[in-house]
């Protein structure tokens, strides 16, 4: 896919935003199964195209392996949080980046096969600096680790930016269902979420499915 190009005015109707489930951070086995339960479930009402595991250090990273396989059962590409070397170890897809240096050098090692993303992506500037870098998606609007996120009116002025212009598909991060049909508005190829799927695995996946396919509806 082509980085930093224009998209054409010629370009067909694009299809329902799928979704990218982010995996809150746990350490317990008990807590990791359950999590990779969930997404099964929610797999059976919507469709997850990507989740994002993160462990909270390199012994924690071991116990991922009931997610990944749950992210393959599902067919959706179960990516890690900022640490390729972990991908090839423990069979996962690809990897996340908040930092624009980790990512530029991590991209490279990745392809052709692997996926490469980039989040905490604050302004416009470093949006274009990790498709630059390699990035295969930019996410806006994601929380921090201390659940702070920006505006989400900031989040829908990137996603109508983005997808008007660039060619690598972006990510908006949804608190709400409302705020999923706005993001579908805006034009974001994906949709993340978390509490949404993990408090309420089934039927939190069924309202997402309805939003998601709004899109389909309206056109």
């Amino acid at each position: 896919m082509a980085r930093s190009s224009s998209r054409s005015d010629s370009t067909p109707a694009r299809p329902a935003p799928r979704l990218y489930v982010l995996v809150p951070s746990l350490a317990d086995p008990a807590g990791i199964a359950a999590q990779a339960e969930a997404l099964r479930q929610a797999a059976q009402e919507v469709d997850i195209a990507a989740v994002l595991l993160r462990p909270l250090d390199g012994a924690a990273a071991q116990a991922m392996g009931p997610l990944l396989d749950a992210c393959h059962a599902i067919g959706a590409a179960g990516l890690l949080e900022g640490n390729v070397a972990l991908v090839a170890t423990l069979g996962a897809d690809g990897a996340h980046f908040d930092d624009a240096s980790a990512l530029k050098s991590a991209a490279p090692t990745l392809r052709p096969d692997g996926i490469a993303g980039a989040g905490a992506l604050r302004t416009k500037h470093d949006a274009m600096t990790a498709a630059e870098n390699g990035a295969d998606y930019v996410m806006f609007g994601e929380p921090d680790a201390e659940g702070r996120r920006p505006p989400f009116e900031a989040t829908l002025e990137r996603i109508d930016w983005w997808a008007q212009v660039f060619e690598p598909p972006c990510v908006g991060y949804a608190r709400t269902l409302d705020e999923v049909t706005a993001l579908v508005a805006a034009g974001a190829d994906f949709v993340a979420v978390d509490t949404l799927v993990f408090e309420a695995p089934r039927d939190g996946a069924r309202a997402l499915a309805e939003r998601l396919a709004a899109i389909g509806d309206a056109s």
